[in-house]
């Protein structure tokens, strides 16, 4: 008896697969990966940025923002900048001329006022000049 029966004579059918295209697309991907790579210090040799902010001559009073509270005192809507009381937009944009413009302006509206009165501290904020202006609903 022949026991040596070929694969073909018992129905199996061995495939033979080609590993070249395979080969080729990993080597494809994996220069890819080498080219599109971005080669970066370790963090642990990164400048810090607080060191630049730090070493300037800009002292902190000159960032403090002007905040300008739009809310209701006694009753009646005004614009309040520390312990001033402004009651009209145009006094708001006379005062707000003589304050330093770099640092920028924040406005604070109360939820009592209507919304025009919100626009109307910005508007002075821009008539004086400010360029960084800040809205900032009052909770």
């Amino acid at each position: 008896m022949d026991f040596s029966m070929s694969d073909a004579r018992r129905g199996l059918h061995l495939q033979r697969w080609n590993m070249t295209p395979m080969i080729d697309v990993v080597f494809l991907l994996l220069v890819f990966f080498l080219v599109s790579t971005t080669h970066m210090p370790p963090e642990s040799k990164l400048s810090p940025g607080l060191q630049a902010e730090q070493e300037s001559s800009v002292g902190a009073s000159d960032l403090n923002m002007q905040i300008i509270d739009v809310k209701l005192v006694e009753g009646l809507p005004a614009y309040v900048i520390g312990d001033l009381v402004i009651r009209d937009t145009a006094s708001l944009e006379e005062v707000l001329r003589g304050l330093p413009k770099g640092p920028g302006v924040f406005v604070r509206c109360s939820d009592e006022l209507k919304t025009r009165h919100a626009a109307g501290a910005l508007q002075a904020c821009r008539d004086a000049g400010f360029e960084r202006m800040t809205y900032v609903p009052a909770r």
